[in-house]
């Protein structure tokens, strides 16, 4: 929290001197008390004393003097605002790996059901698309406001083939690089890039990355998987050999480091879908500075009410 007029502050000094004169107040009322009569007789003179409950009311008004302080002083808070027209592009990896059974049920489920899960709890101003690949990139739904498109392929999204991260990169920076071009108001785009092995075909990822970077498009990058998953392999002999597809998560962090972004890795669909969640909401929103005044304005009134409101329930009178 951040504030306009700081020098307002300086007000916060009178709490604890109020406080002070009341302690001092309290005491020679005491001594007052203490030559009316003496501590044996007065259960008898006054058998209805408030006790400690006597304080609260001054120890509210007190409070509410803070927060006038404070209120003066016209405090700042940084929120998050809906962001305008906010696009991502999820690309995701969907080669033969993306079958192993490390991530239950399998990697490939875990993604489908984390980017339903995106699609469907992603704030309304975010405009989602999605993009498949594998040694190629397979399909393509450019991000809008109707999501039902960017579901049906999510929902097609099937394991098989190679892995060309690099293609799939670029082509989801190059698709959101021509809608930002067609918008005026230049609206915050990013990908989340999904794979689960290294690289095996096509363009290299850096490269990617570094025109991602040229362009100003953050990469967050998610490796799913862990470094025990297997898959079986039909061999052109009619054998099956089990190989081993570890995520690639190097090449995954340089990749998000390199486009100015975040790497997540997830072992579980459970991790996978919290991912998506966060960042559909970091992109869907930006930071702003608001005056909060109001609000400690209000606070300071609740509590002058609420001490008056006992003062008089208590005692009859106001302090």
């Amino acid at each position: 929290m951040s504030f306009q007029a700081p020098l307002f502050l300086l007000a916060l000094v009178l709490v604890p001197a109020a406080a002070a004169l009341y302690v001092r107040a309290d005491r020679r009322r005491k001594a007052d008390a203490a030559r009316f009569a003496s501590p044996i007789l007065m259960p008898a003179v006054a058998p209805q004393r408030p006790g400690a409950r006597r304080h609260l009311p001054l120890m509210l008004y007190g409070a509410a003097l803070a927060a006038v302080a404070l209120a003066l002083a016209r405090p700042e808070a940084t929120v998050a605002v809906p962001e305008e027209r906010a696009a991502v592009m999820l690309a995701t990896d969907t080669s033969g790996s993306m079958a192993a059974r490390d991530v239950s049920p399998s990697r490939m489920t875990a993604v489908r059901r984390a980017a339903l899960r995106l699609l469907d709890d992603a704030p309304k101003e975010l405009r989602v698309g999605v993009l498949a690949f594998n040694h190629a990139v397979r399909e393509i739904e450019p991000p809008g406001a109707d999501r039902r498109d960017a579901r049906a392929l999510v929902e097609r999204l099937r394991p098989s083939g190679g892995t060309a991260t690099g293609d799939g990169l670029a082509a989801a920076v190059e698709l959101l690089k021509r809608q930002r071009a067609n918008d005026a108001k230049r609206p915050p785009v990013a990908v989340i890039l999904l794979s689960d092995g290294a690289s095996t075909h096509g363009r290299d990822p850096i490269a990617a990355a570094r025109e991602a970077a040229r362009a100003r498009i953050p990469v967050y990058t998610v490796a799913l998987g862990t470094d025990s998953g297997t898959i079986e392999v039909d061999r052109p002999d009619g054998t099956t050999v089990t190989r081993s597809v570890p995520p690639d998560r190097d090449t995954m962090r340089r990749i998000a480091t390199i486009s100015g972004a975040r790497s997540f890795s997830a072992d579980a669909g459970e991790q996978l879908g919290e991912v998506y969640k966060r960042l559909g909401s970091q992109v869907a929103t930006r930071k702003e500075q608001r005056e909060v005044t109001a609000a400690f304005a209000a606070g300071a009134g609740a509590l002058l009410l609420a001490g008056g409101a006992m003062s008089l329930r208590w005692f009859g009178r106001l302090p």
